[in-house]
């Protein structure tokens, strides 16, 4: 009998570290957003893409310019809402900033479709009423996220494609630039190779104001070598951008096709919702146990409503930053970082 026993109890604790192991795994790359669960006042998180960043594939000096990059935009988004500016505000102008830097695919950084072409997309979403707005296909308008939130205030519509999108981004009275402006040499040649192995990027932004509100954006150049006009998930509202004030904001990035048929950002909310997990739990979940299982790559950034940070990847490396109002913040690219202020 007391054999019987210390068989069981042997099983049991054998049990209980395979799994500890496995959830030690699989939240090592959110452990520099563990907090308590105090309620902030604000709080931002942004992230330049997830793939197989490496200290083997990324120079010392392209490492030090991602990490320039991120904390500029952190900063962007850091003081609006500080300062007592809205969600939408700080995302729209954080993201920006990211569209107009060349490291990033997106804006004047997107990759190159098979026809050699830009192709941009963008979603931006407010939390407080569930209104969305996005552009697909776009080929000369500066700053797709502008043009997003512009279709989101200024239409009956949620999306807008190809040139309806870019005439009505004139009407608007948007920055259009020729297709020419998206093409930089320096950088095609320098982060072409590194974009090709990674297939996919994506900026994108996550925010709680001081209002209370929730928004998210997320602004892309799509998949490499795409073809046929092909969009993924960053304009499709609920699988790479969603927001909702009584749950979470999300932005994803990865392979696009799986965060659709998997609607990855709203099935965050939902399980929040309506099972009522934590922002962490949820999210962890999402990316690394459904995606996992059906083969998707990628990573999310998260805020709930109480101003919780979660950022999920199941990739080598994601390039990811966030903010909080009681001072904890860091820019990272690699799993293994932790928080630095």
């Amino acid at each position: 009998m007391k054999l019987r026993i210390s068989i069981i109890s042997i099983i049991i604790i054998l049990f209980l570290f395979i799994g500890s192991c496995k959830n030690s795994n699989q939240t090592a790359a959110n452990k520099q957003v563990d907090s308590d669960s105090k309620k902030q006042e604000w709080a931002i998180v942004i992230h330049g893409g997830a793939g197989a960043m490496s200290t083997e594939n990324l120079t010392p000096d392209l490492d030090k310019e991602y990490r320039v990059a991120l904390a500029e935009a952190l900063n962007t988004g850091k003081k609006i809402l500080s300062e007592g500016g809205t969600a939408l505000d700080a995302i729209e102008k954080t993201i920006r900033i990211m569209e107009d830097n060349p490291l990033f695919n997106a804006g004047k950084g997107a990759v190159f479709t098979h026809e050699g072409r830009n192709e941009l997309d963008a979603a931006i979403m407010d939390g407080s009423n569930l209104a969305a707005g996005a552009v697909a296909g776009v080929i000369d308008i500066r700053n797709p996220i502008t043009a997003a939130r512009t279709v989101m205030t200024n239409s009956s519509h949620v999306m807008l494609t190809g040139a309806g999108a870019s005439e009505f981004a004139r009407e608007q009275g948007l920055e259009i630039v020729l297709p020419s402006y998206f093409h930089t040499e320096k950088r095609y040649d320098e982060l072409q190779e590194i974009l090709m192995k990674e297939k996919h990027g994506t900026v994108g932004c996550c925010a709680l104001d001081k209002h209370g509100n929730l928004a998210a954006g997320t602004s892309t150049g799509g998949m490499t070598n795409k073809r046929y006009n092909r969009v993924g998930d960053v304009p499709i509202i609920g699988a790479g951008t969603y927001a909702n004030n009584a749950t979470c904001a999300v932005s994803a990035t990865g392979h696009g096709e799986y965060f659709i048929r998997w609607t990855v950002a709203h099935d965050i909310s939902a399980l929040m919702e309506y099972k009522g997990l934590s922002l962490k739990d949820a999210s962890e979940l999402v990316v690394n146990d459904k995606l996992v299982k059906a083969g998707g790559s990628g990573g999310v950034i998260c805020v709930d409503k109480s101003g919780n940070v979660s950022i999920p990847f199941n990739s080598k490396g994601m390039f990811r930053g966030f903010a909080t109002a009681d001072g904890k913040e860091g820019v990272f690219i690699y799993r293994d970082e932790t928080a630095s202020k």
